[in-house]
């Protein structure tokens, strides 16, 4: 009997998750996936007699020493994950078990479902490393462990650093105001890792699951995922390059959808220009000062009463005049609208919706209601396909009054005055079955962006079949890029979140997104005319690229900074749109191929890791861009870091220090055109210029595509797609066209060939597009001069560039003069120390009559921090800190410090440490995460945050010390160094006090909290080092409701 790789099993029956007949538990499940690499043995088999059953099914079932924390129960189950090839060569389906294969729910994230439920039949090769799992309590966790020096990228739309590893992050749609390097989970959902391996080689590892899912990236070239079981894992490659794993992944999620042409220029926003009278000063002001923009933006305030799909009539009385005006002077116009639909009898939306039965409903059938910007609101349930085709029919009919494009926002969804910031978990949503079927809405929240913009997108389709939609949405999943575009949500005017942008920007790019860019100038709070420009010149080089800030903030147009500021933005706009040929074509390419757009700096060369955590530097396509985020440090200042090869300089006589440094790899061909101030000012007929970089075999090539700009002719073959080649022989270069594709005739136009030489010199030549042109090269002493007279005028630029101006932010809080000397705290039991310049650590806590010192800590590092997230060394504990009052020893008070740090976000630590006049024996430590500035945008509540207390005490007597306490629950425990890491929970919590004992020194050093402000206790033993750690509750804050610990400590003598 023949057998051949088993076939998915599609069930006769349906059933939702957390029925008892699928055997799916809704309890938290964890799915645990180690790679090994050794030869697959994970193989089900069936027979062709018999295709209804399975047989021969053999699972390699490892030992529970492999797993932490294994429990010996009978749910628990744990091994290799059995695979099947499906959608290409080199991609794998895992999952548990055959049973939980065949009772996975459809994907969302893939194009077509089927094609990750269908194995590939014929020759293909094998997994090279295998999933382990372990299932437990209704999670799956899964872990993939891959070659040391292995490096990580992706998880989709995350702060911090680029290269991973690490880091922790849950993907949760969260309205994310003001976020921070350690926040964990932002407004977009992408449960992806890219791998780069050690040789250059790359896979791609992909959770798919809609469910809350943690991407655990802490142990060194090791992914762990945790999420709801059950769900399958998909992987693509080993590929012998990042992009090629990138490839694989659009043939599932999909590609970027093609924008129009129009979107890559430059869009102006803020929240809010108020009336038609303003958007039209605006327009007119950038048109007077020279300064290229296509898109005028209209946030939420253009509405009436905030009640989408209309307007006000006092403020924008009439949108079709105020678009025309604008299309005339070559301006496209974007309108704002959010899910949440004011519940108002009589509005015209809401009673449609209430008829056609759309509305998101509670656990009791109801219709949902949560506050939202009109007040009282229903969501649409965007997981029926009735409610899609209403919001599009809206959206058909709302893109007559001249609408150009539409942003979707609060669609994580946001919901206001809540502390989880969205709607319950336990809403209902009553999807299609394609999508997963009924649900509650822990399933559809990740979703829900996606299926919005989705609903968006197709509903200006429909609208004009001749115009590409252009969507914006702030939520999103992987996969979102086939129906929208994205921005990295509400960041702050600071310079860490400029720096964070191109990280940000480069992971949904690897992520499936390639079109996307951050709030160039920052959302919440005021630059500076220095950071406002130095993120414009970055800003400009970024596939998205949209200015925008909140309300209450000063202005933040290209011209609000000073003349130094207006002219960078004009430089850097202009290089933008002389570029643009070369964007739009990339787009073409990532649209068709699924190629990227703009990439880290090591995808030049993967096998280096020099280039492995570049941040300062990135690609578009071969062009590289190299910047600086530090404010005193220009371009010129820098030390360029460059992939191995031939990598050429250049300018557009446009070089300043606030502008990047560009360069053009060996080998490339990138199509340039003329300066315009809007994208409708271009001709087919204008100048076509190549910039040219040979390689060392003097040889090069590049493409440049051309369509109308818009509309779907291209699809017809209504397009010009042109390979260019460049080849040195005998001191001549010969610029010729190797290839073309599609119909479009080839427009009479000049063209301009220029051969780049190093150090910004050039050589070029003109002539006429279609026909062979050469460039007669310079002789070696000639490339010299021409050099060197070059970098000569590059350097007078650079020193005779007039600079932005050093006006950085002034704190006005009381006594927020920085010392840099440690202040000393004094009572007659404690001496303190404490520098406010850098986390507002203690870094010396001496017992005087005991002359014991008992905190570990430099200057700079450890002591006694607070952090602001669960994450180690999250924002809080290396911040500047304001002295807001100090009091010394004087008519009888004691001494007292209060400090407070600007943690981002509108968030505040506060830190009162004090020797109360009750008890010398003691000091104290009241702190709070407070928020001062949290934006409305956000309904009032911070981002996600954790106030943990972070002690290092120094162990004089490691041996002989440990950790005493009563638990809540009145169980003693004495923990000792052996034990390792213990987390405390509950009523395994101290009951208010625990002590470190150091038995030769006959004293117990005891510190006492607030048992309701603290909800977990962390020990760690370090070497010669203890933390005692104190948690608060991880939720966000608002004015009203601050994270607070309270605790002390005192010396206190062992018998």
């Amino acid at each position: 009997m023949e057998a051949t790789p088993f076939l998915r099993v599609s069930p006769t029956k349906r059933w939702t998750q957390g029925s008892a007949a699928s055997g799916i538990s809704n309890s938290p499940l964890k799915v645990l996936i180690k790679w090994k690499k050794t030869k697959p043995c994970c193989w089900g088999y069936r027979t062709k007699r018999n295709n209804k059953r399975l047989v021969g099914e053999r699972l390699i079932v490892s030992k529970m020493s492999e797993f932490e924390d294994a429990a010996a129960t009978s749910d628990v189950k744990s091994g290799n994950m059995v695979f099947e090839p499906i959608l290409e060569q080199g991609v794998f389906r895992f999952d548990c078990s055959v049973d939980d294969r065949n009772a996975a729910l459809p994907s969302i994230s893939f194009v077509n479902s089927k094609e990750r439920d269908t194995p590939i039949m014929g020759n293909h090769t094998l997994p090279l490393y295998t999933p382990t799992f372990k299932c437990v309590h209704g999670q799956q966790i899964v872990r993939i462990e891959l070659p040391i020096g292995t490096t990580f990228y992706g998880t989709g739309e995350v702060s911090g650093q680029l290269e991973r590893t690490g880091k922790r992050v849950f993907t949760w749609n969260t309205d994310a105001w003001g976020y921070g390097l350690g926040t964990t989970s932002l407004y977009q959902s992408h449960p992806w890792v890219l791998a780069v391996l050690p040789s250059g080689e790359a896979l791609g590892v992909l959770a798919d699951t809609t469910t809350r899912c943690e991407i655990d990236l802490r142990k060194e070239s090791t992914i762990k995922f945790i999420a709801l079981s059950s769900y399958p894992v998909i992987t693509f490659g080993p590929f012998t390059s990042p992009t090629d794993v990138l490839i694989s992944l659009s043939h599932a999620v999909g590609t970027v959808f093609m924008p129009p042409k129009w979107s890559l220029g430059y869009h102006q926003c803020r929240w809010s220009y108020d009336s038609d009278a303003r958007v039209c000063e605006i327009a007119r002001t950038f048109r007077e000062k020279g300064i290229p923009c296509d898109v005028i933006w209209m946030d939420i305030d253009y509405m009436d009463g905030f009640r989408c799909f209309t307007f006000d009539q006092e403020r924008f009385p009439d949108p079709k005049s105020l678009v025309e005006d604008l299309h005339l002077n070559g301006f496209k116009a974007i309108w704002m609208l959010d899910p949440g639909i004011k519940q108002e009898e009589g509005y015209f939306v809401y009673d449609s919706g209430s008829e056609k039965d759309i509305w998101i409903q509670t656990a009791n059938g109801k219709p949902f209601v949560g506050e939202v910007w009109p007040g009282p609101c229903v969501f649409p349930d965007f997981t029926q396909s009735k409610a899609r085709s209403w919001w599009a029919s809206l959206v058909k009919d709302f893109i007559s009054n001249g609408v150009d494009g539409i942003w979707n926002d609060m669609n994580e969804p946001a919901v206001f005055k809540v502390v989880t910031k969205t709607m319950p978990e336990s809403n209902v949503h009553r999807g299609d079955i394609e999508l997963g079927g009924c649900q509650n809405h822990s399933y559809y929240h990740n979703v829900y962006g996606m299926l919005m913009a989705r609903s968006t997108y197709e509903g200006m389709k429909s609208a004009n079949e001749n115009k590409r939609p252009f969507v914006l949405t702030r939520a999103g999943f992987i996969g979102s890029q086939r129906y929208a575009a994205t921005w990295t949500g509400d960041n702050l005017s600071t310079w860490e979140h400029l720096h964070m942008t191109i990280s940000m920007v480069l992971q949904l790019g690897l992520s499936g997104q390639p079109l996307s860019g951050p709030d160039i100038g920052g959302f919440a709070g005021n630059a500076t005319p220095k950071l406002f420009g130095r993120w414009m010149a970055i800003g400009a080089m970024f596939p998205f690229c949209r200015g925008h800030t909140e309300i209450s903030t000063i202005d933040h147009e290209p011209w609000s900074f000073g003349e130094e500021c207006e002219e960078v933005c004009r430089l850097a706009l202009k290089r933008r749109y002389h570029l643009l040929p070369h964007i739009y074509t990339l787009f073409y390419m990532a649209h068709t191929m699924g190629t990227p757009v703009t990439t880290p700096t090591m995808f030049a060369d993967p096998k280096d890791p020099r280039l492995r955590m570049h941040e300062n530097s990135f690609m578009l396509g071969p062009l590289l861009v190299y910047t600086s985020t530090i404010s005193d440090q220009g371009t010129d200042q820098q030390q360029h870091v460059l992939p191995k090869g031939i990598w050429l300089s250049f300018d557009f006589g446009d070089s300043h220090p606030d502008l990047p440094a560009l360069y053009l790899q060996g080998g490339s061909i990138i199509p340039m055109g003329p300066a315009i101030q809007h994208v409708g000012e271009a001709n087919p007929t204008d100048d076509l210029a190549l910039l040219v970089a040979l390689d060392e075999h003097g040889k090069a090539k590049g493409v440049h595509f051309e369509d109308d700009g818009d509309g779907y002719e291209f699809t017809r073959g209504g397009y010009l797609l042109t390979t260019y080649v460049a080849e040195l022989e005998s001191s001549v270069v010969t610029v010729r066209i190797s290839k073309t594709e599609g119909s479009l005739k080839r427009p009479k136009r000049r063209l301009h060939v220029q051969v780049l030489l190093g150090g910004f010199a050039m050589v070029d030549s003109w002539g006429t597009d279609g026909e062979i042109l050469q460039v007669m090269m310079p002789s070696e002493d000639e490339v010299s001069s021409l050099v060197s007279e070059s970098e000569k005028q590059y350097n007078i630029r650079m020193e005779s560039a007039k600079r932005i101006p050093e006006v950085e932010k002034i704190s006005g809080h009381k006594g927020s003069e920085l010392s840099r000397s440690p202040i000393e705290l004094k009572s007659a039991v404690w001496a303190l120390k404490v520098v406010p310049w850098i986390g507002g650590r203690i870094i010396s806590m001496e017992h005087l009559p005991s002359g014991t010192q008992w905190l570990h800590s430099r200057v700079d590092v450890n002591g006694y921090e607070e952090f602001s997230g669960t994450e180690y060394r999250s924002a809080g504990c290396s911040e500047q800190y304001a002295i807001i009052e100090k009091n010394l020893v004087q008519a009888g008070e004691r001494e007292s410090l209060m400090l407070e740090g600007d943690i981002g976000g509108g968030l505040f630590i506060e830190r009162l440490i004090s020797f109360p006049e009750d008890n010398s024996n003691i000091f104290r430590i009241d702190s709070s995460i407070v928020a001062r500035t949290v934006g409305a945008g956000s309904g009032g509540f911070s981002r996600l945050v954790c106030l943990r207390v972070h002690p290092m005490f120094t162990l004089l007597h490691p041996t002989e010390s440990y950790v005493l306490f009563t638990s809540v629950d009145g169980s003693k425990h004495e923990v000792r160094p052996e034990s390792g890491e213990k987390v405390l929970e509950g009523d395994h919590r101290p009951n208010g006090e625990w002590m470190l004992v150091d038995r030769c020194l006959g004293l117990g050093l005891v510190n006492r909290f607030n048992l309701s402000e603290v909800y977990k206790c962390f020990i760690h033993w370090g070497h010669g080092t203890l933390n005692l750690e104190l948690w608060s509750e991880n939720r966000p804050v608002s004015k009203q409701s601050p994270l607070r610990i309270s605790h002390e400590y005192e010396v206190r003598g062992i018998s």
